[in-house]
């Protein structure tokens, strides 16, 4: 039987975040509230955790969950390269609806599913998120709902949807802003938009200058090499909501590797700690949209490296 929290209660949030740190370190499914929808989320370094929330969502190995994270810190433990812009946009946009596809450290003991090497994060703008990720670090986070239906803007709409499948519901109210974030690969010379999203092309060419927007169905992914000769001018723009990328909740990937878990504290091989809170795409690009898309996750693209976007 799955608990509730109502996390308007202080008593109940206190309870709640600590039946959620607990479920989440026995490798169960909970469900979150985020600054976009409603995530489901569980250890990202659990292999067998992250393939029980896709299965809970009906998905596959080839659609790997983004990561949420709690802190700019624990997502630079999960990256390598963050590129030129990545702690930029990270310092602007951070936390808020805006995932950043990268290419993963090579050492994680992690397996999000098919990431190419890459991993889709995001740190989001929710107290009652940012508390749980504080407690156990990275968390795998898809939007709260089955591949297919629309993402959850509510707790009773998740559990609807993914009943006692899930440990543990902590209930944050009605999403205010149920728009999925803008998913940005940062694994080209220049930041590539997979997704359109609450942060607008506008908005990162403030921080990057030049950015290729979204590419509309029938286009073609651009070429590294094509990409760091067009300019801002020439980059094709699209107002459509809808997920290019591989992660959802506002939701990275990365690959499987046999090192240990990155410290918290200290962003080394080792699992990152959950004093370092954690919300990512090329191989991740598509997993990240999934837990943002209000309009229905199967609306959302294909990211380069087969993933899909969560929030």
């Amino acid at each position: 039987m799955s608990r509730i929290y109502d996390c308007a209660d202080e008593t109940a949030r206190k309870d709640g975040i600590v039946d959620a740190a607990s479920a989440v370190r026995k490798g169960e499914l909970v469900v979150l509230p985020t600054d976009t929808v409603y995530g489901i989320g569980t250890d990202a370094f659990s292999p067998k955790a992250v393939a029980d929330l896709l299965a809970a969502k009906g998905r596959g190995r080839e659609m790997p969950p983004p990561v949420l994270v709690g802190s700019m810190r624990a997502a630079t433990a999960l990256i390598d390269d963050l590129g030129t812009h990545g702690r930029d946009l990270m310092e602007e946009f951070w936390p808020g609806p805006l995932t950043l596809v990268c290419t993963a450290t090579p050492s994680l003991s992690w397996d999000l599913g098919d990431t190419k090497g890459t991993v889709a994060v995001r740190m989001p703008m929710d107290p009652v998120a940012l508390e749980l990720l504080k407690e156990v670090g990275p968390m795998a986070v898809s939007s709260a709902n089955k591949s297919g239906q629309p993402a959850a803007a509510t707790m009773e709409e998740a559990l609807e949807q993914l009943g006692d499948e899930v440990a543990v519901y902590l209930d944050g109210g009605e999403s205010e802003a149920p728009v999925a974030s803008t998913i940005v690969d940062l694994t080209y010379a220049v930041p590539r938009v997979l997704r359109a999203g609450a942060i607008s092309i506008e908005q990162l060419r403030g921080v990057c200058g030049t950015v290729i927007g979204e590419l509309r169905k029938g286009r073609t992914k651009p070429k590294p090499a094509e990409s760091e000769q067009a300019g801002a001018g020439t980059a094709e723009e699209s107002a459509d909501g809808t997920g290019a990328g591989t992660a959802e909740t506002e939701e990275p990937t990365a690959s499987a590797s046999v090192a240990t878990k990155p410290e918290a504290e200290e962003p080394k091989a080792t699992k990152p700690d959950p004093e370092v809170p954690g919300t990512a795409e090329s191989g991740a690009a598509g997993a990240a949209a999934d837990t943002d898309g209000r309009q229905g996750e199967d609306a959302a693209g294909q990211a380069p490296n087969g993933e899909r976007s969560d929030n």
